[in-house]
């Protein structure tokens, strides 16, 4: 009698070992199973891409540095404006010809990065003021024509038709302006139509000016790209289902075509900015955009292309880092790209 009931407890316990193995396999192969969103995916790729990492952490760099200019010039003691050759503390900053005394530019434990030429202003200040001014404005302009281009391009890509016959014919128009020469040539248009040729223009009426007239030729290469983007997804079969389920056009482009272009817009967002960065920068060194005493890039290099005989240690840091950001930031858009779509990587 004992050996049946030792059979069948053995028996239940032989039982309840499949159940249990069964449990354990489906909870490791929910943890295996589990989904990422495109984000994470993205991200992941990213963090494997260590040029791009490293051209990120410069970029922000960049940006915090920009960003703290007044902190910074604060606890280094200078500013940008002062003109420390005519203070009595510093007598034998400039020599006879007006260039800086001592080696490297007048490099010392006072002023890090010399000294301006003719004036005697801080070389890092300046340097620090105008990072601020480039990279604020080059954010300033990429925002504006990201936002007109990728709104124009999904109008005439979604609509087709008429509507982006006229639409292009538009674009086609702006693309015929040659860029650099129209900056050079409307700068001093804007500015005359709220300042007396006789005034000095404000500052600020430079930045406003500067940002329209790039806003202005700067949104088009964007729009092209968005229209091509959209006019091979209007006609896919989840757009169509969305059609036929009643949703209103606002819906379909902002819940189904919209997400599905992110990639390229954010790409050719990461190369406008550094772009705008160096036509700013031309502006400036060709005189029509910001002038004395703003602190620019551009100005620096102009500067400095009067000196560099003299004194080539003025332009080299200014050139060093611009020549950074730009590498680097493009740099970061070719990892972006990559980490969005790995078929096209390196």
């Amino acid at each position: 009698m004992t050996s049946p009931t030792k059979a069948e407890g053995s028996g239940s316990a032989v039982a309840l070992d499949p159940e249990l193995e069964t449990a354990a396999e489906a909870a490791k192969g929910e943890k295996k199973l589990e989904g990422r969103s495109p984000g994470q995916l993205m991200w992941q790729r990213f963090k494997r891409d260590r040029t791009g990492v490293i051209s990120a952490c410069v970029v922000i760099f960049f940006f915090v540095i920009a960003a703290l200019a007044p902190v910074i010039s604060a606890l280094y003691g200078k500013n940008p404006y002062t003109l420390y050759a005519q203070e009595p503390d510093y007598p034998f900053l400039l020599d006879d010809f007006a260039m800086p005394t001592g080696s490297f530019g007048g490099m010392s434990g006072d002023f890090w990065f010399g000294v301006e030429p003719k004036l005697g202003r801080d070389v890092f200040t300046m340097l620090l003021y105008g990072m601020r001014t480039s990279l604020y404005m080059a954010v300033l302009v990429t925002l504006f024509s990201v936002t007109t281009g990728v709104l124009i391009g999904m109008i005439g890509g979604y609509f087709g038709g008429r509507v982006d016959y006229w639409v292009g014919r538009i674009t086609d128009f702006f693309l015929g302006f040659p860029q650099q020469l129209f900056f050079i040539a409307f700068m001093p248009v804007v500015t005359a139509l709220f300042v007396d040729p006789r005034d000095e223009t404000p500052t600020y009426l430079r930045a406003v000016a500067i940002v329209l007239v790039m806003w202005f030729l700067g949104w088009m290469g964007l729009a092209r790209l968005v229209r091509s983007s959209v006019l091979s997804l209007r006609e896919r079969e989840f757009v169509e289902a969305a059609k036929v389920s009643g949703a209103s056009p606002w819906r379909i482009v902002r819940k189904e075509i919209l997400p599905n272009i992110v990639t390229p817009i954010l790409v050719q967002g990461t190369y406008i900015l550094p772009s705008t960065i160096l036509s700013i920068a031309f502006l400036s060194f060709v005189g029509v955009g910001f002038t004395e005493p703003t602190p620019d890039w551009g100005r620096m290099f102009a500067v400095g292309a009067d000196v560099y005989e003299q004194d080539p240690m003025f332009m080299f840091f200014p050139g060093v880092a611009m020549v950074t950001f730009v590498l680097c930031f493009n740099l970061l858009g070719d990892s972006v790209r990559d980490a969005f779509d790995p078929k096209t990587g390196r």
